[in-house]
């Protein structure tokens, strides 16, 4: 089943929507005073803009994937972004050497969000975590996939095995993205790809829009390779306490198998990344060395303002979602926070 076009949320989305259901002309945006790192209203309208070339919208034309207006109405929006995430790299030193650097990235220290659910998250952050990651993880390895065709030799060897992995290996079921799905039902929740993208903020989209930016675009094929690589080299330490969680609080044995397959996938998919993939890839297309370690930093930033919202949120005994969850789901998700 294809997701419902999102709720509105400002002059972008609205005229997007506009575009999708009724055909009406897509002027181009203004993004003056628009904080384009973490903006509601841009990430969403770039979120749908981005799931035409998915799975797509109920009711909306397919051929809609190709529209021009839609296209250059995107591109505004990216440039915006792409050039916010380079200005906010360009202020920080790293390593010219990726597999140096990005081993450097991997130890920037972020808000300690998987550390606080660990210790003392409660069943209901759980669940509002997994909805948070649901925009992504219900299409897990997608996006990466877009750089097989655009890659060769060596590293395009290492990074077809880590997709494997994360397929699953074709064996029905067992790719992350269903066994995240069975995770999410186990808790309670929906797990229909986009159903609950009316209560993610900017923050979050902004994650999955990173990736999605970075696999659309063959330009950004360096930047993906250097997404793919931290996220694989720093994810086993995150992915244990998440499944140490789930084993505190019991009863999660899907929760428990989805963090299981990955601390034990990642172990080897972080040397793998780094010193097949990004290795291989430079052997290729040593020119794109800059935007190898630009895709890694870019992850870290948009991944820490992802965890400084929840955090913040739940320190102030809120939702991190946006306004309507609990109504919809009837989860006390808004209960004491530690």
């Amino acid at each position: 089943m294809r997701p419902f076009v999102p709720t509105p949320r400002g002059p972008l989305s609205s005229a997007l929507a506009a575009r999708l259901t009724d055909d009406e002309q897509l002027a181009t945006p203004d993004l003056a005073g628009v904080d384009v790192l973490t903006d509601d209203d841009l990430h969403l309208a770039l979120w749908c803009c981005y799931a035409l070339h998915y799975r797509g919208f109920d009711g909306v034309d397919d051929a809609l994937e190709w529209d021009a207006q839609i296209l250059a109405f995107r591109a505004v929006l990216e440039h915006a972004f792409e050039s916010a995430l380079r200005a906010e790299h360009q202020a920080v030193t790293t390593p010219e050497d990726p597999l140096v650097a990005l081993r450097v990235i991997g130890t920037w220290a972020g808000p300690p969000l998987s550390r606080m659910v660990a210790e003392i998250g409660t069943r209901d952050q759980l669940a509002e975590f997994a909805i948070h990651r649901s925009a992504y993880q219900l299409k897990e390895a997608d996006p990466h996939t877009w750089a097989i065709p655009r890659l060769h030799g060596p590293g395009r060897s290492a990074m077809i095995e880590i997709q494997a992995d994360e397929y699953g290996q074709g064996v029905p079921g067992e790719s992350h993205a269903e066994i995240f799905a069975a995770a999410m039902e186990q808790l309670g929740l929906n797990a229909e790809f986009g159903h609950y993208i009316d209560r993610l903020p900017g923050t979050t989209l902004a994650t999955d829009n990173l990736a999605s930016m970075f696999g659309l675009n063959r330009r950004l094929r360096g930047a993906l390779v250097g997404h793919l690589a931290l996220f694989e080299m720093t994810s086993v330490v995150p992915m244990s306490r998440y499944l140490a969680a789930a084993r505190r609080l019991g009863g999660l044995d899907a929760f428990e198998k989805f963090y299981e397959v990955h601390v034990e996938a990642d172990a080897h998919h972080g040397e793998l990344a780094l010193n097949k993939m990004v290795a291989g890839f430079m052997e290729t297309e040593p020119d794109l060395a800059a935007d190898v370690i630009f895709g890694a930093a870019a992850l870290a930033k948009v991944e820490a303002r992802f965890a400084r919202r929840l955090l913040t949120s739940w320190q102030d005994d809120r939702t991190s979602l946006r306004p309507g969850l609990n109504d919809l789901l009837g989860l006390d998700l808004a209960s004491k926070r530690v």
